[in-house]
């Protein structure tokens, strides 16, 4: 049994520093062999950093380099693509969410890794988030009751100078490249968590807006969604240009015995709200940054070890099937199944 894996990062933009981040933090497994990008100084910059070897173009990485497995960090419309040549030359892969743009190339592309019968994992990194986690066993335990409803939020300014939505031209804003907005982007980090409590998403009534006019896809969406389980949660998430944003919680799940409440503030603490605790149980936080570290171990582990992942590939087409229909039913008004 190998004791190194050797990983190629394929797209050496933001990302990619949360995602050394998290090998270095707890997947010491992991040595970075090969830094591919076609803005020379973005490859030759993660080299550096990690004494991978730079490549222009994943072609000529896939020949000349030396590595098991690639961490795919692109823009989403180009996700099928490379997936594919990686599965096709027997390579591991850890791909970024969302797996594709379109259920079809999710499709082509599990039928790719099915082929070729190495680790696939889709880095959906709100998997591991640790108040996620630790709201769910809350839950599990009985903290709160049964479960009633929830409210997932993400509202911020439009943050031109962060490295996701900065550059002449950032890919986030086309609407071909990302493959929609906010609610298939980021969207999806709030979307899991809600899957994760509450069970799968059954249907979507939702309103879509642009305040943000320089990104083609929505940067505004007021949502509700039913599930399977019949509990009903609310989504709400915008980006907004020139302003200033407050303080909101980034979820709030309510029972029949009390309330967990995940804070924007605070380091993103959890609070847990029952009898026992009626003005709140506040425990230390760790929050959303913390989600990479077991995200990379999880994928160290799967290759190495054999161990079956936190959630499988498909799980992600869970959160491209909700925004989805979020899509649609903000063009027909009425609410919108997610798997029909």
């Amino acid at each position: 049994m190998a004791e190194e894996l050797k990983l190629a990062m394929v797209g050496c933009g933001a990302v990619s520093a949360m995602h050394l981040m998290g090998i270095s933090e707890k997947a010491p497994q992991i040595r970075v062999t090969a830094a591919v990008d076609p803005v020379r100084e973005r490859a030759e910059g993660l080299a550096a950093q990690t004494g991978a070897q730079p490549f222009p173009t994943f072609a000529e990485a896939l020949e000349k380099g030396d590595f098991d497995a690639v961490d795919l960090m692109l823009p989403h419309d180009l996700h099928e693509e490379f997936a594919v040549s990686a599965f096709e030359a027997g390579k591991h892969v850890l791909l970024e969410k969302p797996m594709a743009t379109t259920p079809a190339a999710c499709d082509r592309i599990m039928a790719a890794a099915a082929r070729a019968a190495t680790v696939f994992m889709v880095a959906e990194n709100a998997q591991y988030w640790p108040e996620v986690v630790r709201a769910k066993q809350l839950m599990d335990e009985g903290a709160i009751g049964k479960v009633i409803t929830a409210r997932a939020a993400v509202n911020m300014p439009l943050m031109r100078d962060n490295p996701f939505y900065s550059g002449d031209n950032p890919w986030r804003f086309d609407k071909k490249a990302s493959g929609g907005g906010i609610s298939l982007d980021v969207g999806s980090h709030w979307i899991r968590p809600l899957r994760m409590w509450l069970g799968e998403i059954d249907e979507v009534v939702a309103a879509l807006d642009r305040p943000a006019e320089e990104m083609e896809g929505e940067s505004l969406v007021r949502a509700l969604f039913r599930f399977r389980s019949d509990c009903y949660a609310t989504f709400d998430a915008g980006m907004f240009p020139d302003a200033v944003v407050g303080p909101d919680a980034l979820f709030r799940i309510t029972g029949t015995g009390g309330e967990m409440v995940i804070e924007s503030t605070a380091g993103g603490r959890l609070v847990l709200y029952n009898a026992d605790n009626p003005r709140g149980l506040k425990e230390e936080p760790e929050g959303y940054l913390k989600s990479y570290a077991p995200e990379f171990e999880d994928f160290a582990l799967a290759v190495l070890e054999g161990r079956p992942l936190a959630a499988g590939p498909e799980e992600s087409i869970g959160e491209l099937r909700t925004a989805l229909a979020m899509y649609r039913s903000a063009e027909s008004k009425r609410w919108e199944k997610v798997w029909d």
